[in-house]
């Protein structure tokens, strides 16, 4: 092997800031012949790659970190197999036999200062001298417990409420069929609506044509759009009289009550498993076709195959109600804040709602996959949108999104964050040569990021230290 294709191969795990990260750098001829007898088959020790990073005034790593980067295999929330260099025949070795060997542990060490503290060179700083149980201690926090996990087995069944009435339980159908003052908004809008089509000498009308041509003309105006979308079910059926209304309201307030009832059920299930939330789905749903799509995707996505002894406990938001907007806020940030992981699935229009969500997932260094429904959208969230990274504030570490065009992805990376085989590499964009970035390999995700702005970069760390 040749100077040039080692060079090539360190060249995503080389960087300006010295130490670690500047490990090999071409032209320097005292360290590069090492490396070179590296690649033509000798071996390299802890105490002479010691001595390599005491050249890059780097500090001396303990033996147990060395153990552990380059001849063990612990558990991580990644798949070792996956990374470049690997073998499955390090462990056991006292020494770096190969050049692969030596991009496998490097690898390593850049993909967990990454994840773990945003700055390699930190990271290398503050844990190079640790014990192995140490070490497993600090870097065990995004490690699931895959066994436990399956061992848990299913959880008590949800109240059933069919897709097509799931539309009632939203807080829009709340406010039209509430009843506690006597009668729903929608039965006095649509009467209301109905005596003045009938007062203009008007007969057989559809619901929906008295929704928009004669409430407007009552003091029920300003909720044509809320009294619309709760009487969906009737919208395209005719009417002939007050009492015909009637009939049809009350239809619709037995179908709401029975949707209402079961899905506050839901949620006090709900809430019995916060300790024990795995999975948490956000979204917005404005029309009743929103629900009955968001029902069957969360049903495609949850009964996948892959996923299946795994026993996940999610929240499906087409199941689940409050008894008032502010409770349902107080429910919704717990199970986020719960929630191991989290699923936004990006609509026809935002809302503050489901972005307040991913962006708490984000900040609290969660896992937080974005589903769109178009590859548009998918490179607006990927290289566009702010939210899809934001900062961990206990951590400083910029947490990115993963995000995905393909709904099939998603039972895919909810396997991979479950048993632990997440799939990642280290890039640096050619146009910013030092900016370290974390991708995820399947959608080609930034999850990480480090930048190469000095200023920016120490300005960020010192504010994090003085919190410390």
């Amino acid at each position: 092997m040749v100077m040039n294709d080692i060079l090539a191969r360190f060249g995503t795990l080389t960087t300006a800031n010295g130490g670690i990260e500047s490990l090999l750098v071409p032209h320097d001829d005292n360290v590069s012949k090492h490396f070179l007898n590296l690649g033509s088959g000798t071996s390299l020790s802890k105490v002479q790659l010691n001595q390599l990073l005491g050249l890059r005034r780097e500090r001396a790593m303990s033996d147990d970190f060395f153990d552990y980067y380059w001849l063990k295999e612990p558990s991580l929330p990644y798949k070792l197999s996956t990374i470049p260099g690997y073998e499955n025949t390090y462990v056991g070795h006292d020494k770096i036999i190969s050049v692969d060997h030596l991009l496998y542990g490097l690898n390593r060490i850049f993909i967990d200062g990454l994840l773990h503290r945003g700055n390699v060179r930190a990271f290398y700083r503050e844990h190079s001298n640790k014990t192995l149980l140490e070490l497993e201690s600090s870097l065990s926090a995004m490690v699931l417990d895959t066994r436990a996990i399956k061992r848990r087995g299913p959880i008590l069944p949800l109240q059933d409420i069919s897709k097509d009435d799931r539309y009632l339980i939203s807080e829009m159908a709340c406010k039209s069929h509430d009843t506690s003052s006597g009668t729903s908004s929608l039965r006095e809008g649509l009467i209301a609506a109905w005596k003045v089509h009938e007062a203009a000498g008007g007969k057989q009308v559809m619901v929906k044509d008295l929704l928009a041509n004669s409430l407007s003309k009552t003091k029920f105006m300003s909720q044509q759009g809320l009294l619309t979308f709760s009487a969906d079910d009737i919208l395209n059926e005719a009417v002939n009289s007050t009492s015909d209304l009637e009939a049809k309201c009350s239809a619709i307030e037995v179908k709401f009550l029975r949707a209402r009832e079961a899905a506050l059920k839901n949620t006090e299930l709900y809430l019995s498993l916060v300790s024990d939330l795995d999975v948490y789905v956000a979204t917005s749903m404005r029309v009743r076709s929103d629900f009955r799509a968001m029902a069957e995707r969360c049903d495609r996505i949850f009964s996948d195959g892959e996923l299946q002894d795994l026993h996940l406990r999610y929240f499906d938001p087409t199941m689940s109600a409050a008894d008032g907007h502010q409770d349902k806020g107080l429910i919704e940030c717990l199970m986020v804040k719960c929630a191991k992981v989290l699923v936004y699935c990006a609509g026809e229009k935002e809302s503050y709602g489901k972005d307040a969500e991913a962006a708490m997932a984000l900040s609290l260094g969660k896992p937080v996959i974005f589903l769109c429904d178009e590859s548009v959208k998918e490179s607006f969230y990927k290289d566009v949108h702010p939210l899809s990274r934001l900062i961990d504030f206990q951590t400083g570490v910029a947490v990115g999104a993963i995000v995905t065009s393909r709904e099939r992805d998603v039972p895919v990376l909810l396997d991979r964050i479950f048993e632990n085989e997440m799939e990642y590499e280290v890039t640096q964009p050619e146009d910013r040569k030092g900016y370290l970035q974390l991708k995820e390999k399947l959608t080609d995700s930034v999850v990480r990021i480090q930048t190469n702005n000095q200023l920016l970069s120490e300005s960020f760390w010192n504010y994090y230290r003085i919190r410390d």
